[in-house]
């Protein structure tokens, strides 16, 4: 663990980046302290600027308060992120393990499969997928997955190629060890490091995908998120565009955060990198 953050803190842009996520888990954890109210309460006067009427970052065009739903949207997206990355990477990771570790009809048939969903525009596809389903956080979360795992798939079934026919996997098929044994116990440790990277990657554009749901209408209409915030400032931009930037900003610092973190994380745990270093 000691060599794993003196090669993270050597990236210096990984170490803003994880300052500012660090921030942004921290205002989410900290959203019902300092704003215990409901983020869609009718604070004050509509669209007041920025320090005027007590509003920090200003209100919207119903009076509520910016602040309170960037800091309440904060737990939404990085909860969605999180979760939908989860299911993503472990339904993805089965797929891939499946597939290089058996090879051969096994291979062809689950590959197939994850090029199948790989051709069709993931921002679409998942559109599709919650305007089906109720929108909800479960349904955003599931959309989410659907459209990310096929690139944790292939990641992990190039992994398992490349590893299976390795002299400890030969002694532990030598020995009598289960192929689930085997797969879980002996190569998927040998791949969690780009698995991580690709992971911590995939957060990222999990909270875009559900700014630009909420955005579109499509989000839970009953929780607070950032992309709510924006798509309900849309009509008032030319007058009130506090509504719109400040949600804005916030995806923007949140995702280059997570990009940088997951570059520093990359640097850390890639062998080949840490040899030349």
């Amino acid at each position: 663990m000691i060599e794993f953050w003196r090669l993270f803190r050597r990236n210096r842009s990984a170490v803003v980046g994880l300052t500012i996520l660090a921030t942004v888990i921290f205002l989410a954890a900290t959203a019902h302290l300092f704003y215990p109210d409901d983020p869609f309460k009718l604070a004050g006067k509509p669209m007041s600027p920025p320090g005027v009427e007590g509003f920090l970052l200003g209100s919207d065009s119903l009076g509520r308060d910016v602040a309170a739903g960037i800091a309440h949207g904060a737990k939404t997206s990085l909860l969605i992120g999180l979760l939908a990355t989860m299911v993503a990477v472990c339904f993805g990771a089965v797929m891939g393990a499946l597939a290089g570790y058996y090879g051969g009809w096994t291979d062809d048939v689950l590959m197939r499969v994850t090029e199948m969903f790989q051709t069709i525009p993931s921002f679409v596809f998942a559109i599709l997928l919650v305007a089906i389903m109720k929108p909800s956080i479960e349904s955003i979360v599931i959309a989410i997955a659907v459209v990310s795992w096929p690139a944790v798939a292939r990641l992990v079934r190039g992994e398992f190629l490349s590893l299976r026919n390795r002299e400890f996997v030969q002694a532990c098929h030598t020995v009598g060890m289960s192929d689930v044994r085997i797969m879980l116990g002996e190569i998927l440790p040998n791949c969690l490091s780009p698995i991580i990277v690709t992971g911590s990657l995939m957060v990222a554009t999990a909270i875009l995908i559900e700014s630009g749901l909420s955005f579109l209408g499509l989000g839970d209409p009953n929780i607070m998120s950032w992309g709510f915030l924006i798509g309900a400032g849309r009509t008032v931009l030319r007058t009130a565009w506090w509504v719109c930037t400040f949600p804005g900003v916030a995806i923007l610092l949140t995702v280059l955060a997570i990009n940088l973190v997951g570059e520093g994380l990359n640097d850390a745990l890639n062998p080949r990198l840490r040899e030349r270093r």
